[in-house]
């Protein structure tokens, strides 16, 4: 099954794929209209035949409004839409791509959507 993960924020998201059970990094998207973010997103969803999505949803206001991000995606794509704990997917993938010696520039760029992936990750291992 392919699955799509989300690294929700107000400004960017990270974009994660799994393909089995192994999630990867795929992009990040800075936006200033969630709608906007979203149809692009949809795209990605049809383009690599994505099955599922799942979002990650954090504490307080920042989960709220991941909520809400996701009931409305939900409602525009036509396939699974779940949410998944990602309280402290940033800190933990700064931590592995930092092991992994990616260098900083690489990982300021690409930091969402390692975040994503690691969110995609725990999810795949649940």
């Amino acid at each position: 099954m392919r699955i799509l993960g989300i690294d929700y924020g107000r400004s960017k998201m990270g974009i994660a794929i799994a393909d089995g059970p192994l999630a990867e990094p795929l992009k990040v998207f800075h936006y200033k209209d969630t709608k906007l973010v979203a149809e692009q997103i949809k795209r990605i969803i049809e383009e690599e035949n994505i099955e599922k999505v799942v979002i990650g949803v954090s504490e307080g206001l920042m989960g709220e409004e991941s909520k809400n991000f996701s009931k409305s995606f939900g409602e525009m794509i036509n396939i699974p839409v779940e949410t998944s704990d990602e309280t402290l997917s940033t800190q933990d993938a700064q931590r592995l791509s930092r092991e992994a010696g990616i260098h900083q520039k690489r990982r300021r760029k690409m930091e969402d959507a390692f975040a994503a992936c690691v969110m995609l990750q725990n999810y795949l291992d649940a």
